[in-house]
């Protein structure tokens, strides 16, 4: 009995001196949310540009994000494990430590809520009222597989972040429709967008803003607009209402649809919108299709 009772204790112990002097972190928090990984993986970078001194400091992989965060004389370390529970719900872990009083708080944080606990919880509100706000002003269908009609099109190519493409279309948007019109040439369908390069691990795009146009024998030249052709294609179709900032969200959707189906894509997606931002019109109502080609088929 007297060895069970030392053993016991042995093992108790160990396991203190384990939690306080190896395990790499103070305090756990967990969610669970109706959103894909792509989607929360933006949502934490996008709400990390809104903190002061704050700063990513690892985010290779759309389910690790590492996140340093500033307080006064202290760093709090954020570290976020994104997976997937099911098709619709994506469990979120932020392992958070406090690199200057890490072992205080490990002692204090089992029988006391302690400030540092209390500061985490605050921050993390504001991530998760954004992410509420994401939810619940866009929306995305996955529809499958749809078709791209042939276009000829006039162009601008733009290198982007993956926030920034909404700016680089308005920036683009004169060069587009008004120059076009003004020489003469006849539009012939909705403005979109062709990624031709995406880096997820760098949330860095190049693509092509386009308006379909009626070919002719003297379109308008400029050094920044070129002319090209689109053969039509089939591909996995996606509805998305909201911003277009955040349309990339049904990116994500159907990468998700694709590898759970196994679908072969090309992963380089084409958004085809509907609505002009500038007529007032609710960004719920914002509608763009969302392509995403096969690579096996023409």
């Amino acid at each position: 009995m007297k060895k069970v009772s030392l053993f016991l204790l042995f093992l108790i112990l160990g396991g203190i001196f384990w939690y306080v002097f190896v395990y790499p972190y103070d305090y756990l928090v967990t969610m669970q949310v109706r959103a894909n990984i792509g989607t929360i993986n933006q949502t934490v970078k996008l709400w990390n540009t809104s903190l002061d001194n704050s700063e990513l400091t690892s985010d290779d992989d759309l389910t690790s994000i590492s996140q340093k965060l500033h307080f006064n004389d202290s760093t709090h370390i954020y570290d976020w494990d994104i997976s997937e529970e099911n098709d619709s719900i994506t469990k979120i872990k932020i392992f958070t430590k406090d690199s200057a009083h890490s072992k205080i708080n490990k002692i204090k944080i089992p029988f006391f809520e302690t400030d540092f606990e209390k500061r985490t919880k605050n921050t993390l509100q504001g991530f998760s009222k954004l992410l509420a706000e994401d939810l619940k002003n866009s929306k995305v269908k996955v529809v499958g597989e749809g078709e791209i009609d042939s276009t000829y099109y006039a162009y601008v190519s733009n290198k982007t972040t993956q926030f920034g493409k909404a700016g680089g279309m308005m920036r683009d948007f004169p060069l587009l429709d008004p120059f076009l019109v003004n020489n003469g040439v006849e539009l012939n369908g909705k403005p979109f967008i062709q990624i031709t390069r995406w880096d997820m691990a760098k949330d860095s795009l190049e693509f092509r803003f386009c308006y379909p146009i009626i070919k002719n024998d003297s379109l308008p030249q400029h050094p920044d607009l070129k002319y090209g052709f689109r053969k039509q294609q089939k591909g996995l179709k996606a509805i998305y209402n909201g911003n277009y900032i955040t349309s990339d969200r049904a990116w994500y959707a159907l990468l998700d649809h694709a590898k759970r189906n196994n679908i072969e894509i090309t992963g380089l997606p084409v958004e085809i919108f509907y609505n002009n931002p500038n007529t007032g019109v609710n960004e719920i109502n914002w509608k763009a299709e969302i392509y995403m080609p096969f690579s096996n088929k023409e």
